[in-house]
């Protein structure tokens, strides 16, 4: 159990008011409440940038059993994003040959508080049925109307730009590949090295990893970089992340991708996708609950193949004013429908709604980064053949 069980409450904007014992800091935050369908992987949940400003709820019931590493940490400032965490039982017991610490003592290192002993089915049907809220947690009052009344008069989620929270403050590169961090062999793609400036509006760790792993030489910059600056490098390939809040609040990166269309080969993921899509001119929408999790259905249109996927997101590209754009899509979300990746013939790019770095899994999407390679090889968006052969190509190395 928590190590003092002091008293911590949560209150949503709609009135409903949790009480549980508190775990890592204590204090007060206010965050969008969201939730995670996540079985593992608490930790790169944490430390994803694409989380800022959000409370997270994990639905699976124990969390903490594996206690916290030195490795699987997202973000590049290596400290956790979220601003509150909230499940069902914090496990007791630590049991992992990698673990260093107890999540417990990890989150109140970091200043994030965490809730515990609180019905987290009950409050992930609520936010199912009413939508993702604001709320405020905090173990220093029980005044639940008053906490109720700050959530009210939080500002929501749509129109905000959380991206400016969570980029790096300069450009750097990145040479670390799964080969360097597991010790194992790295990937064969023939001798061809390929520049890549990857956009970071608040990078998975991961994602650079892949780029790597495929050939890549990498060159990070943040979000608010030109696209003079971009090109000054003569890339072969620019990569758009993941990263939080509303993309139609980052008018700098949409503007910077705007003047980067049909230059070079473009490949996003997640708000990248969805950035990618305002700038050929589409319109993105803010989802009920949006999709987060390692467990999200989605049907490659090309291939016919469906991918489990790892997904974190609140927004969605809106169908047909994607297709008026031109743009193709390529993969839908089995649960709801909703645009999941399109590639655009005349512009050169493709993108994703999902994780295919899939940071703990599954790794169903990881021949996306192969289909980037051969997108800046042939100097044109995947085609069904190319997806598929990328497919096989990961089928034949597991």
């Amino acid at each position: 159990m928590p190590r003092d069980k002091k008293p911590c409450t949560l209150a949503l904007q709609d009135g409903l008011v949790l009480t549980g014992v508190s775990f890592g800091a204590q204090g007060t935050a206010e965050g969008e409440v969201v939730f995670n369908t996540a079985m593992t992987g608490y930790q790169e949940v944490l430390t994803d940038p694409s989380y800022a400003g959000q409370i997270i709820t994990m639905t699976y019931p124990l969390i903490g059993n594996y206690g916290v590493n030195l490795e699987d940490v997202e973000s590049y400032d290596r400290k956790p994003q979220v601003r509150g965490f909230v499940i069902k039982e914090l496990s007791p017991v630590v049991s992992n040959f990698r673990a260093h610490q107890s999540l417990d003592d990890y989150l109140a290192a970091a200043g994030i508080m965490g809730l515990a002993g609180v019905d987290t089915r009950a409050l992930v049907r609520h936010i199912r049925l009413s939508g993702a809220l604001n709320g405020v947690m905090s173990t220093e009052t029980d005044d639940a109307a008053a906490l109720v009344q700050r959530a009210r008069q939080m500002p929501s989620m749509a129109g905000m730009d959380l991206v400016r929270l969570v980029v790096p403050a300069g450009a750097y590169d990145w040479d670390e590949g799964y080969s360097s961090k597991f010790a194992q062999a790295r990937r064969s793609h023939g001798e061809d090295i390929y520049d890549v400036v990857a956009i970071d509006c608040g990078a998975k760790m991961n994602i650079l990893r892949n780029l790597v792993e495929c050939g890549c030489r990498v060159h990070v910059v943040p979000a608010t970089a030109s696209a003079e600056k971009i090109l000054e490098r003569k890339p072969h390939g620019v990569f758009v992340s993941n990263g939080p809040g509303d993309p139609a609040a980052v008018t700098y990166t949409i503007e910077t991708l705007k003047k980067l269309l049909g230059s070079v080969p473009l490949f996003g993921i997640c708000l990248g996708h969805q950035m990618l899509a305002l700038a050929l001119g589409a319109d993105t929408y803010k989802l009920k609950f949006g999709h987060r999790g390692a467990n999200q259905p989605v049907r490659n249109q090309a291939t016919g193949k469906v991918e489990i996927t790892s997904q974190n997101h609140g927004f969605a590209v809106e169908e047909k004013s994607l297709q008026k754009t031109g743009a193709v899509v390529t993969h839908v979300n089995l649960n709801d429908n909703t645009v999941e990746g399109f590639a655009h013939p005349g512009r050169c790019l493709f993108s994703v709604q999902y994780h295919p770095e899939a940071s703990p899994g599954p790794h169903d999407a990881t021949y996306l980064f192969d289909c980037f390679r051969d997108m800046m090889a042939t100097g044109a968006a995947p085609t069904a053949e190319q997806m598929h052969a990328a497919q096989q190509r990961l089928a034949a190395a597991r």
